[in-house]
């Protein structure tokens, strides 16, 4: 019981009856004035031609978003669209939509204002026999059993109010809805936010990660060493890698903060020398050797090659420690080749673990490119390539 009582405790229930009552106003009035027969013809036509204007989508879409859809149910509101009718087909369902509420308010605002005085008619003839003009009542006379039957008009009048609600409702999401096409721009940029929200993630990761790691060998470094010449060099290393960690955190939550904002000052492989130097001062023996034209490189391609390199060098720091590390990177015509191997650490369970490797991977084939990472003869190697036209 307390669940059927239910609808008529929230507003929406009401709302719902008033956006049906408010599409009747104006041919109401028309009619009241002149009640020829071509008056309701000629409402019917010009709501027609009038769904036929683009901008009658948005009005009809901010009207059911208000009316239909509770304040808690914003997230399904944005099923209704507010946007100009793009094209025919969003015009035709406008149009259908407004003849459709048209009818369906015509018949519901009727049958709400005549239900209750069909109670009133039955209690009058239960008790006095008189029917009041116009009654619906077929049987005329003094029948005291019609009172058992006032309630039923009243229980009706509350079903028609709930059910013509979710019915416009239903209708609204199907008409006013977003078209194919409208489907597919709000998926493909759904898909952009997502791809967005991972670049930012794996920017973070690789960033503050390296920026960590190398804090933690420098310090493990320093406090064994007990020279105090090493330990100065080891707090300017920190220093720096913290102040660049520091940089490209600002720039990352600035992306956030201002989505519209164009990505810029990320660094690319022209500053692949701070991440050498960094993981020198590391305690790494690194023997890098970069050749081709590394700074005409395509600025995507030379900025995720920038962060597969920290991450690469980062790993090496990570799992291996102070150890001998190759680095190679040549830009041909064609391809960006970045290769950087070491000797293989022990308990090393197999290639590709970890969420830094997987990163490496999903940045070369977001540029159709490729990554092997694992061990090889002895050495532990992360070989990318990335096309360049």
């Amino acid at each position: 019981m307390v669940r059927m009582l239910r609808p008529f405790t929230r507003a929406v229930t009401y709302t719902r009856w008033l956006h049906l009552a408010m599409a009747v106003v104006w041919p109401a009035l028309w009619l009241f004035i002149d009640e020829a027969w071509w008056t309701p013809v000629t409402a019917v036509v010009l709501l027609g031609l009038a769904g036929l204007i683009p901008a009658a989508r948005v009005v009809e879409g901010f009207q059911a978003r208000l009316l239909l859809f509770g304040h808690r149910d914003e997230s399904a509101s944005m099923g209704i669209m507010v946007a100009p009718s793009a094209t025919w087909a969003d015009r035709g369902r406008t149009v259908v939509w407004l003849e459709l509420r048209l009818l369906l308010g015509a018949v519901v605002s009727h049958l709400t204002f005549q239900l209750p005085f069909l109670s009133v008619d039955l209690v009058s003839t239960a008790l006095s026999g008189e029917r009041a003009a116009g009654s619906w009542i077929p049987v005329g006379g003094h029948h005291w059993w019609h009172v058992l039957l006032a309630p039923l008009p009243l229980v009706l009048t509350a079903a028609l109010v709930v059910g013509s609600g979710h019915l416009v409702t239903r209708l609204a999401l199907r008409l006013l809805g977003p078209s194919p096409a409208e489907r597919l721009a709000a998926l493909e940029e759904r898909t952009e936010q997502l791809l967005e929200r991972t670049r930012i993630a794996r920017e973070l990761h690789d960033s503050i990660g390296h920026a960590l790691t190398v804090a933690v060998v420098q310090a493990g470094a320093a406090r064994a060493a007990g020279d105090a010449e090493f330990t100065d060099r080891a707090l300017g290393a920190i220093e720096e890698t913290g102040r660049a960690a520091l940089e490209d955190l600002e720039r990352v939550l600035g992306i956030l903060r201002e989505s519209e904002k164009p990505v810029s000052s990320r660094p690319t492989l022209a500053d692949a020398d701070r991440l050498l130097e960094s993981a020198r001062a590391s305690g790494a023996k690194v023997d890098a050797e970069v050749t081709g034209p590394v700074d005409t490189v395509p600025g995507p391609v030379s900025r995720e090659g920038y962060r597969i390199l920290q991450e690469s060098l980062t790993n090496v720091l990570r799992h291996a420690g102070a150890v001998p590390v190759r680095v190679r990177v040549h830009a041909a015509d064609d391809t960006l080749v970045i290769a950087i191997r070491n000797p293989c650490p022990a308990g090393i369970p197999g290639p590709g673990r970890g969420s830094g490797l997987r990163g490496i991977r999903e940045r070369a084939a977001l540029l159709g490119g490729l990554a092997r990472t694992g061990p090889d003869e002895g050495d532990w190697q992360v070989h990318v390539e990335l096309p360049l036209s």
